[in-house]
């Protein structure tokens, strides 16, 4: 028999499956609840049942973790980047590094889509276990805030966690920002290897992380505290170089990655190497290597001389960056396609408008994915920020495709074209569907049928 483990959710909860689950099969129920008379299956009552599932998990698949390097990243944004990065810097050391995160699972000769960031206890063992037995030296690995709260890491051995920074996200699911930041800083006490941390100096919550952590800490920023620290660098839309500081030396990266957000991603992972005793050599190969990430800043090439820029913000925080960072390449007109969740942080949606409206010359509004919600009330809440802001710089076009083809239509020579909010996702949710979606192949298809008139 199998165990199953009646854990509580948002909207279900376990204990209401454990006659269908003994029907199935289990022979043992993990919980937190008493066992009901009707149960005829061993019974184990804990005080956390995700706390002991995440550390039955580890023990039933033999603790992974404790048989490789495992890295945790960390922090609102630059996870999935930094990761990459790590990746590819571990490959140029010689390494076999394995990935989860956001995008994919992934390790040498084998990847599937991530249905989630971080997997689920049991799911997560699994693969530390797989990568493990194919010969991973190295797993890389994007840790959320849910999973952080869930325990889904609870059990996992780290040996270097990283904190790239904290903004305003997930705000309907912590109750506060303090909440947000005491979910990330879990991960820095799972350190049963004596792991060292890598934090953020520029941020004002990596300075509150670093003054409350009793390990080692690896600190990296542009400031003069920050232990690894560009010293000098320069950023153009062919990308950033950076002389790069740190104890014993300096070492120059250049990376094909642009924009500031893209600098401290890059002094990450270059601090999380460092602090795996990885060369600087093999740093700096290793950041050269990689060309892009999917979604992320990902431009696409047209014969129109248009800049075509596909990126995941969704986050008012994140829309900021990515807009700074197109300003920075003068064009002749900023053209943004966003939208917002639906059945998520609803405060941030009129903030997304104010930043749209102070950084964009025009914005077309559509949806992103609009889950339970009706389309047109999710993007009336980001109209808000634009009243807020007294400018009229939009239009509204709720079918995503439809608001893609507006704005590529209405594009000249010299504008970017910016299309953010779903990067590399291939799907989008409405109330009754899911339905295939990727803005990559929306915008690729609009440029054929282009060029074909």
């Amino acid at each position: 028999g199998f165990l199953f483990a009646a854990l509580r959710g948002a909207a279900q909860n376990g204990m209401d499956f454990v006659a269908e689950a003994e029907g199935n099969g289990a022979a043992a129920i993990l919980s937190a609840w008493p066992k009901p008379p009707a149960s005829g299956a061993a019974w184990v009552q804990v005080a956390d049942a995700r706390e002991a599932l995440a550390l039955a998990a580890a023990n039933f698949f033999g603790h992974p973790s404790d048989r490789m390097k495992v890295v945790g990243v960390t922090g609102t944004k630059g996870k999935t980047t930094t990761t990459y990065l790590l990746e590819e810097i571990l490959r140029a050391a010689g390494s076999a590094p394995g990935v989860i995160g956001t995008i994919e699972y992934r390790r040498p000769g084998w990847k599937i889509p991530a249905p989630r960031t971080t997997p689920e206890a049991p799911d997560l063992q699994a693969l530390l276990k797989d990568m493990l037995d194919a010969g991973v030296s190295h797993c890389v690995m994007e840790v959320s805030s849910h999973a952080l709260e869930q325990k889904r890491v609870w059990g996992v051995s780290y040996d270097v966690a990283v904190f790239t920074n904290l903004t305003g996200e997930h705000l309907d699911y912590h109750p506060s920002m303090e909440g947000y930041f005491e979910a990330k800083r879990k991960l820095f006490t799972l350190n049963h290897k004596r792991s060292a941390a890598v934090v953020n100096m520029d941020d004002p919550w990596g300075q509150k992380l670093v003054a409350e952590l009793p390990m080692k800490t690896v600190t990296f920023g542009l400031e003069p505290a920050a232990i690894v620290r560009a010293v000098k660098h320069a950023m153009s839309e062919d990308g950033i170089d950076a002389q790069v500081s740190y104890p014993g030396g300096t070492m120059r990266i250049q990376s094909a990655l642009v924009g500031r957000h893209n600098l401290y991603n890059l002094l990450a992972a270059a601090a999380a190497a460092l602090a795996l005793n990885i060369a600087p050599a093999d740093i700096v190969r290793g950041v050269a290597g990689l060309k892009g990430v999917p979604g992320r800043f990902e431009r696409l090439p047209n014969s129109r001389g248009l800049q075509i820029v596909v990126d995941y913000a969704h986050t008012d925080s994140a829309l900021e960056h990515i807009l700074m960072t197109a300003r920075e390449f003068k064009p002749r007109r900023v053209i943004l396609v966003f939208g917002a969740g639906g059945d998520r942080d609803r405060d941030k949606r009129e903030r997304m408008g104010r930043v749209a409206a102070r950084l964009a010359d025009w914005s077309i509004l559509t949806s992103d994915n609009p889950r339970s919600e009706e389309p047109l009330a999710i993007i009336a809440a980001i109209e808000a920020g634009f009243i807020k802001e007294a400018v009229k710089t939009y239009e509204v076009e709720p079918d995503r495709k439809k608001a893609i083809v507006r704005a590529l239509a209405t594009a000249n020579k010299g504008d970017i074209v910016l299309v953010a909010g779903k990067g590399h996702e291939d799907y989008q949710i409405f109330k009754d569907k899911t339905i295939h979606f990727n803005d990559v192949e929306a915008i690729e298809e609009t440029l054929r049928a282009m060029e074909a008139v």
